[in-house]
């Protein structure tokens, strides 16, 4: 008898765990279906809404007199903003990011209590919002006495970026065996010999994956953008001039009631879906390229 319970419990316990498994796996299921729902949803939306109004003379030309009441003009002064407001953010995010992430995992102490509290602070800074970096940049440019500009809206989104850059640089270098340091020692590489010959050849694909998370984010934020980078119908020819960028274009023609201009914010959307998706697919070639020479 207690061999006939023992087997009965036993199986009540095995049909229990299949049960909770099923459950589990139909809630995983369904919450993947859900998310490609809503992503397709978007996707229809601003190809249905967007594609149809997009033309070669709106991704050429800047907005001419009364185009946000419909009349000619394109918004070619926003593509090229965003690109160079990025293009700069990207480019000071990297030089202040990479040489931190090489310190706290070459230099410092993986597990030293500085190490800790920086990457804490990542942590935080990561989770601040956007318009509070822009209106500490602001604050910034009100007390070196500058105006809106393209300087200004690259140093904001930079905030912005910065620790999404570093917490996943900082993530994938890690990852970086401990060994092929010790053995790049022994052959006698120095520490900085080391972070550049081995820790970033090592983490190159996924150091390129962090720098795309972090254009992802910048190129779509409008907030930090919209007190420091202003806004104008022409392209910017210096740092100090306004710099207009495809999110404050969307939010402005969305904001006007006549629907031809809210179906070209649509179209500035669908600009900027493939924009990102180009640099993804982009990224992920030369993850490629540079995967194969790595240790597995």
């Amino acid at each position: 008898m207690d061999r006939v319970k023992k087997s009965m419990n036993r199986w009540k316990i095995i049909n229990r765990k299949k049960i909770e498994e099923r459950i589990f796996k139909c809630l995983m299921v369904a919450s993947t279906l859900i998310i490609l729902a809503v992503l397709l949803l978007i996707l229809a939306t601003v190809i249905v809404r967007g594609l149809p109004t997009l033309s070669l003379a709106m991704l050429t030309q800047v907005p001419r007199g009364g185009y946000y009441l419909g009349q000619g003009g394109g918004v070619a002064n926003a593509i090229v903003g965003s690109l160079l407001v990025c293009a700069g953010a990207i480019g000071l995010a990297i030089m202040l990011s990479l040489p931190t992430v090489l310190y706290l995992n070459v230099y410092a102490r993986k597990s030293s209590p500085f190490a800790s509290f920086t990457r804490f602070s990542f942590d935080v800074l990561w989770g601040v919002p956007s318009i509070v970096y822009g209106a500490f940049g602001f604050a910034i440019m009100l007390f070196f006495g500058l105006r809106t500009s393209l300087l200004g809206g690259i140093l904001a989104v930079t905030f912005l970026i910065l620790p999404i850059m570093s917490r996943t640089m900082d993530e994938v270098v890690r990852m970086v065996p401990a060994e092929l340091l010790e053995i790049s020692y022994c052959l006698g590489a120095t520490k900085l010999e080391a972070a550049l010959r081995v820790v970033i050849r090592q983490s190159l694909p996924g150091l390129l994956t962090a720098v795309l998370i972090a254009f992802g984010r910048g190129v779509g934020d409008a907030a930090s953008v919209m007190f420091t980078a202003g806004f104008t119908d022409y392209i910017p020819t210096s740092l100090l001039r306004p710099a207009a960028t495809l999110p404050l274009a969307i939010f402005f023609q969305l904001g006007t009631p006549i629907p031809e201009v809210q179906n070209r914010a649509y179209a500035c959307a669908f600009i900027l879906t493939v924009i990102i998706l180009m640099i993804s697919v982009g990224s992920r070639l030369l993850s490629r390229k540079f995967t194969k020479h790595n240790l597995r």
